[in-house]
């Protein structure tokens, strides 16, 4: 299993109604994100917005396109777009290159 990184700028006049959003999120949308293959799936938001994502998946684009069929997540990225300057964040996740994982170096990968 591939481990994935992202960031995304949430608007910082918004920060706090975006942690409320997401601290209850939609039962379905849990759901289909774990349908279409999103794991271990975590958010964390500094201060200034920045905000990062951090996912375990067989293959991030064919889990960000079954996700894009589906009815939940067009209504989640409507509500999610006005908290973010470039619009729907899932258009817009800029992901990092990996480059140290511990385990992988010491042999020990549970991947």
């Amino acid at each position: 299993m591939r481990r994935i990184c992202f960031t995304l700028q949430v608007r910082p006049d918004r920060l706090e109604e975006y942690r409320r959003r997401h601290a209850r999120v939609w039962p379905e949308m849990l759901a289909a994100l774990r349908e279409t293959g999103w794991h271990d799936y975590s958010l964390f938001l500094r201060e200034d917005g920045l905000l990062v994502g951090y996912l375990h998946t067989d293959d991030f684009d064919a889990a960000l396109a079954a996700m894009d069929v589906t009815d939940v997540n067009a209504r989640w990225q409507a509500e999610m777009a006005g908290f973010f300057d470039t619009g729907r964040p899932d258009q817009h996740m800029h992901v990092l290159t990996e480059v140290f994982n511990l385990d992988d170096q010491l042999g020990e990968s549970h991947d």
